[in-house]
């Protein structure tokens, strides 16, 4: 999202460990339960890669071995496909300077990116990046991931949005929530195993959330991932690998990509 204030990173300076490293997270055969108190999660670093630290990343999609980016920043936001292996870019468009590029994922043979404060999103030929059409929506547009059938979207607020993907009209929103108290600055989504990951700004941590019913069923905590002395350079960015079930996580601006186990939490 925005580029955070002094004020803001003040209020979270107790939960922000702002970052410049990207991480990919690969699922531990763990499955999150939907009922009592979330599952608490830690990870172990498997494999380091590195990542372009002029990449402000706020969308990120895997599909069928490729890697996809959105970064945003107005005058710098872009499109790119990206080399997992070496955090080299292969294609690379950049938007109009009017736009400020947000969340992303993969529709059949499409690529659909957001835009923040423009209520508008774009279409691209996942091939070649042509640009297919555009659609709008009336909030902010932060995280985007697809579930088969619908987009599920955030705004920074508590809610997530159900988008049909080929109308582009809303069909539903549910409110995520901890508990009774709800989750707010959901950032970037993914979709995986019928749960959605959600990043939450300004945050080292990753919520599991039932999008049937918007309960956090978990709580992924990568404090200590990476440290920065630049409050922006957050974690962000997920994207899912159903064919190695590998999690790919990013932070903006972050110089490494990692993958990464999860595991439960022990009590000491």
């Amino acid at each position: 999202m925005k580029r955070a204030t002094l004020a803001a990173v003040l209020v979270v300076a107790a939960v922000l460990v702002a970052g410049g490293v990207w991480a990919v997270l690969s699922n531990s055969g763990q499955a999150p339960t939907d009922s009592g108190l979330p599952t608490l999660y830690t990870y172990h670093i498997v494999k380091t890669y590195p990542h372009d630290t002029t990449a402000f990343t706020e969308g990120l999609v895997f599909n069928n071995g490729v890697l996809y980016e959105s970064t945003g920043e107005y005058g710098s936001s872009s499109l790119c496909r990206v080399n997992l292996e070496n955090g080299g870019v292969q294609k690379e468009i950049f938007l109009p300077s009017q736009y400020f590029g947000e969340g992303l994922t993969v529709v059949n043979g499409s690529l659909v990116q957001l835009t923040w404060q423009n209520n508008i999103g774009f279409i691209y030929d996942k091939e070649t990046f042509g640009l297919q059409g555009n659609f709008s929506y009336v909030t902010e547009g932060w995280g985007l991931t697809y579930n088969g059938s619908e987009l599920i979207m955030s705004d920074g607020t508590s809610n997530l949005y159900f988008i049909d993907p080929t109308t582009f009209q809303k069909t539903g929103q549910v409110n995520v929530h901890d508990a009774n108290i709800p989750v707010t600055n959901i950032n970037e989504l993914e979709y995986v195993k019928g749960d959605v990951y959600a990043n939450i700004w300004l945050q080292q941590k990753i919520a599991i959330i039932n999008p049937q019913t918007g309960t956090v069923k978990g709580w992924i905590d990568l404090t200590g991932i990476y440290q920065s002395n630049n409050p922006d350079d957050v974690l962000n960015g997920i994207a899912y690998d159903s064919q190695t079930d590998r999690l790919f996580i990013t932070g903006k601006d972050w110089p490494n990509l990692y993958q990464i186990t999860i595991t439960p939490k022990t009590s000491s």
